[in-house]
């Protein structure tokens, strides 16, 4: 009498099956959501549910520097307190020839029937985690829409430009740095008034002035600051320095290598200036100006 042998294992779709199934499905959805933006929502819901895992993810870093704020011994705070006096001296100084010198800053605006500068309200936000891809400049920080966040807005600290809000969450923002291959800022050369478009570089903390003319006048030292052609960016702020000039005879364009004057690896809080651009800029894209195209000049590796 023969017995049917029972098997053990029962064998789904074989591997090759899923993987294409699961690849169709990927690129449906990158599809849907490049073309008609239906994904929007559910990225929204899923950084709301995900936010209360980045306070759990980040508790021990902020456990950790607040252990090590309460451990700083009394002699450096002395020391601190003492360079912090020497500097207020210094300061103060400086602050008697303040009245003097916006006295005669405001006669030449009358002169000249400029109006006066406004200043331009900001946000302070603190900054909880950089992107972990290689190939994407960007920093992640604690204010999103529910504080007044929009994308759109540009993000400065005391050193300069640092970047732009390109997604707004409701509890937290991506703030994409000027260094990202993706963002391109106007800029223009204080010494002589030369505007120009500073591209990152996307692997490296530098920028790039793609098709300037090889006798362009520029050089090495030059201060780069936003023109405000744009909209976006206040006229005026520090963008980059410039570092290397390279003119090559055989090319029409110089090689201009530039280092941003501003970094988030030197302070934990960046400002969020809140006043939007004169134009909106969608959710999830980046500042709307043109691509750099491929140039036959590249930085060295």
């Amino acid at each position: 009498m023969e017995h049917q042998q029972t098997n053990f294992f029962v064998r789904g779709p074989s591997p090759l099956a899923r993987l294409t199934f699961f690849a169709a499905v990927s690129l449906v959805l990158m599809v849907v959501d490049a073309r008609l933006h239906y994904l929007g929502e559910v990225r929204q819901g899923f950084a709301t549910l995900l936010h209360p895992l980045e306070i759990i993810a980040t508790s021990p870093v902020r456990l950790y520097r607040s252990i090590q704020d309460h451990f700083t011994t009394v002699e450096s705070l002395n020391q601190e307190t003492q360079v912090l006096r020497d500097k207020t001296a210094r300061l103060a100084v400086d602050l008697q020839r303040l009245p003097s010198l916006q006295a005669e800053n405001d006669h030449l605006r009358q002169l000249l029937e400029a109006r006066q500068a406004m200043q331009q309200p900001a946000r302070m936000a603190e900054i909880l985690h950089v992107s972990r891809d290689p190939f994407a400049q960007r920093i992640i920080v604690n204010l999103g829409s529910q504080q007044g966040v929009l994308a759109g807005q540009a993000a400065v600290d005391g050193a300069g430009v640092i970047g732009q809000v390109t997604r707004a969450y409701p509890f937290s923002s991506e703030i994409t740095l000027i260094t990202d291959r993706e963002l391109a800022v106007p800029v223009q050369v204080e010494r002589n008034g030369l505007r120009a478009i500073a591209f990152g570089h996307g692997r490296d903390n530098m920028l790039d002035l793609p098709y300037l003319p090889v006798n362009v006048d520029i050089h090495e030292g030059d201060k780069l600051v936003t023109s405000g052609i744009d909209g976006t960016y206040p006229v005026g702020l520090a963008v980059a320095i410039v570092k290397k000039v390279e003119r090559n005879v055989d090319s029409p364009f110089a090689h201009i290598i530039c280092v941003p004057t501003a970094g988030t690896d030197r302070h934990r809080q960046v400002l969020i200036l809140t006043t939007m651009p004169s134009a909106a800029i969608p959710l999830d894209e980046p500042h709307p100006l043109p691509k750099k195209k491929e140039s036959r000049h590249h930085a060295p590796r």
